[in-house]
């Protein structure tokens, strides 16, 4: 009797941890969704050690640029920019002279600022689209409150950087376990036009794609090229199935 009873207590305390992955699926919506601009600061810029310099530089604006495309309204923020942490990027800056631009001047967790917290909640919006630097406290400590206030998160892994590997994985971890959404910056994309044939669809956004996600915007462009001028020659011929 004892060995069932440590039995049922071993299940009990399993049982929170496998619910977790039975969290239903949320799609993005265009239309309920916000982008936060966090931290993403030329001066933190240089903690941002887990990626490759260049390629975590693109990544960034071209995480910016995605409420461009789908005209999504966009909250800035920063912290202690006029110290070490520096501006945002003047790219980044340029895409959204007219959006909030919140400059806090101590909160670590930009949702312990209050004009941050009116913004998202003026906003009216319930999902939240965001990336900062560094990720182990930018992205995480205001993930975890906007989740604690209720609000559905998409971090955008690529787009969000820190000083190891090490950290970037414990730190979305410790995300993911909070119900924030880790995702890739195509993921992002696809779930909020979900058929190519919407508004925006494949005329604008292939060619965002062509800007700032050549990995996919070259191949649509190799497709065009091949229709365009292309002969099947003998050899490839045997390999197509029709």
């Amino acid at each position: 009797m004892k060995s069932f009873t440590t039995l049922l207590a071993a299940v009990a305390a399993l049982l929170p941890y496998s619910l977790a992955d039975a969290v239903p699926w949320e799609r993005l919506n265009k239309n309920d969704s916000l982008f936060v601009i966090l931290d993403l600061q030329v001066g933190l810029y240089s903690l941002a050690r887990d990626f490759d310099a260049t390629l975590y530089y693109n990544n960034i604006i071209a995480h910016a640029a995605i409420g461009q495309l789908f005209d999504i309204p966009v909250v800035l923020t920063t912290s202690a920019e006029t110290g070490a942490n520096g501006p945002l990027p003047k790219a980044i800056l340029e895409m959204y002279p007219d959006a909030p631009l919140i400059q806090r001047q101590g909160e670590v967790n930009a949702w312990d600022n209050p004009a941050f917290r009116e913004a998202v909640r003026a906003s009216g919006k319930k999902q939240i689209i965001m990336a900062g630097i560094v990720t182990d406290v930018c992205t995480t400590f205001c993930a975890l409150s906007l989740r604690a206030e209720g609000y559905s998160v998409w971090a955008n892994v690529e787009a969000s950087g820190t000083t190891t590997e090490f950290i970037r994985d414990v730190s979305n971890d410790r995300m993911a376990n909070a119900g924030v959404q880790l995702v890739s910056l195509f993921s992002i994309i696809c779930d909020l036009m979900r058929d190519w044939r919407h508004t925006p669809g494949t005329p604008t956004v292939l060619p965002w794609l062509a800007k700032y996600y050549p990995v996919y915007g070259v191949l649509a462009e190799a497709h065009g090229g091949a229709v365009l001028n292309g002969t099947i020659s003998e050899g490839e011929a045997v390999l197509l199935p029709y």
